[in-house]
């Protein structure tokens, strides 16, 4: 079976879960899909447009001519029977409902027995309105990444350093845009010993930092707490993982301001391993245009947030997204907007365009924007964005920072001159004979065409480090490239933090001169089925 994953770090969390379910039923399991696979499970996304049609786009593309295409994930939750008639290419779209018993439904597409479409439901519906009584009712209902059995499988399908962790599922609040509560359902924590365990198998696999994510972190805790999320069941827990033996580093996905807290800032900020790292989702600085969100907040309100987190870690990474063209949007809006990026000084911004999703409410608002004027915003705002960014990057020059070591990659030159070697996205470097400098030496100039030629020629200096400090969030929030001793790096491998110096920026991107390896790395154990 081969599964292709679409969309966030929750969908990656599902996936592995999927996937530990199915190794432990015998399947041997891809995370890559080269046509040759009997199953391929495509686990979809819906989160904007674009998001749908990529995921429409990765089902016509899944598996060969023999393969069974099966739809899973958000989009497959959403719309259910109405994707499967859409989409015939699909030999079946199954919801949440189906994960449990995942291995029985293969086992039914392999059999050619006939097997009904998920029909949607509002799964807001599927649990009690009051917060405390919903972890007993979970126990009879199926929300992935919740299975309450003491053991539940999950089988990493990369073996890179860091991981998302699952803290909770659902959201309870009612943004005008969103649809998302309707197919993830209403807000469920899961239980904190449940996370630490998950955790420690994280670490026992190789994993140096997990990243939690749900759809809203900062309600951690409302539904197993009678204190409800100011319990502070969070920052409990955020100290528990923190002891976890072998992670270096816990960072926490998904804040809402409005529910944020001033002893959850000072846990994220004060917690020792827990990274100095704070994604708030702002979506916009006009207060009159929060309302029509059915938000909360205003410039002020997120500046003076921002002015708290630097007062406790003045260091700290605070990232956001905004959405620009939402129905009503004015001139001033969008100019309030603009005056609060640039005063917060934000590490990192996504900048989206509204599009209107199928149930919203804000589907039906009037005063819509033309799609070129949406697309001319985002330009607009995306443009500032990215110097407000830079900006703040090039002030952490002189700083220290702990970078999480990752990867390897070509250098740039190396790429250059090699570009059948740089198109080899999975290509094992370490076997080819090729190892990591700071600098470029002695290439050819007159590069073979082959990948295995060019790999023969390649010298020492064509591969750099590549990791991440604490204010980089995995994948969206730039990287660093270390450089420095030489001795020192051919010591590193992935998963070792090192104590760096940044000595230059491009972009949000730093390249920084590593001082001194902090930890050793943890030993690795396969990355199979095993239990939270």
């Amino acid at each position: 079976m081969a599964l292709v994953t679409l969309g966030c770090a929750r969908n990656d969390v599902d996936s592995e879960e999927l996937a530990g379910r199915l190794a432990a039923e015998g399947w041997e399991i891809s995370a890559d899909d080269d046509g040759t696979a009997d199953v391929v499970l495509v686990n979809t996304c819906t989160f904007v447009e674009q998001a749908k049609k990529d995921s429409v786009d990765a089902v016509l593309a899944a598996g060969g001519p023999d393969s069974k295409v099966i739809a899973v994930g958000c989009m497959a939750e959403r719309y259910g029977a109405e994707l499967a008639e859409a989409l015939p290419e699909a030999t079946a779209v199954l919801g949440f409902d189906h994960y449990g018993s995942i291995g029985e439904r293969l086992d039914d597409v392999m059999a050619g027995r006939p097997l009904a479409s998920h029909q949607p439901a509002d799964r807001r519906a599927l649990l009690p309105i009051s917060p405390v009584k919903r972890p007993e009712a979970v126990r009879d209902g199926s929300i992935p990444g919740h299975d309450w059995l003491p053991e539940v499988p999950r089988k990493r399908l990369d073996d890179a350093p860091v991981a998302p962790l699952k803290l909770a599922s659902g959201c309870d609040r009612r943004c005008a845009f969103c649809a998302i509560p309707s197919f993830r359902g209403a807000f469920v924590s899961r239980a904190a010993q449940d996370v630490v365990a998950e955790a420690a198998w994280l670490a026992d696999h190789g994993v140096a930092e997990v990243t939690l994510v749900s759809e809203n972190s900062t309600s951690y805790g409302k539904d197993i707490d009678a204190r409800g999320a100011a319990g502070g069941a969070l920052e409990r827990l955020l100290g528990e993982l923190a002891e976890v033996p072998g992670l270096r580093r816990v960072r926490v996905s998904y804040l809402q301001p409005a529910e944020v807290r001033p002893p959850l800032l000072a846990a994220i900020a004060r917690t020792e391993r827990v990274a100095d790292y704070f994604d708030l989702s702002f979506q916009h600085a006009s207060g009159p245009l929060l309302r029509r969100m059915r938000r909360f907040g205003s410039r002020e309100s997120f500046l003076a947030l921002c002015a708290e987190i630097r007062a406790l870690a003045p260091e700290a990474g605070i990232r956001s997204n905004v959405i620009v063209g939402f129905p009503g949007e004015t001139e001033e809006d969008l100019a309030e907007l603009e005056a609060f990026l640039s005063e917060a000084e934000l590490d990192a911004v996504g900048v989206f365009g509204y599009s209107d999703e199928d149930g919203t409410e804000a589907a039906d608002l009037p005063d819509k924007i033309d799609p070129a004027e949406v697309a001319a915003r985002v330009e607009r705002v995306t443009s500032l964005v990215e110097v407000v960014s830079a900006d703040r990057a090039a002030r952490r020059i002189g700083t220290e920072v702990e970078v999480l070591v990752e990867r390897q990659e070509l250098s740039e030159a190396a790429a250059a001159a090699y570009p059948d070697l740089a198109d080899v996205a999975d290509l094992d470097l370490a076997e080819l004979g090729l190892d990591a400098e700071p600098e470029m030496t002695d290439l050819p100039d007159e590069p073979e065409d082959e990948a295995e030629a060019e790999a023969e020629d390649t010298e020492p200096g064509d591969l750099v480090w590549i990791g991440r400090a604490a204010h980089q969030g995995p994948d969206v929030d730039g990287e660093c490239l270390l450089t420095g001793d030489e001795e020192l790096l051919a010591g590193l491998e992935r998963g070792a933090m090192v104590r760096c110096l940044v000595v230059a920026s491009e972009g949000v991107d730093l390249v920084v001169e590593a001082l001194e390896i902090l930890t050793p790395t943890v030993d690795r154990e396969p990355a199979a089925a095993g239990a939270r």
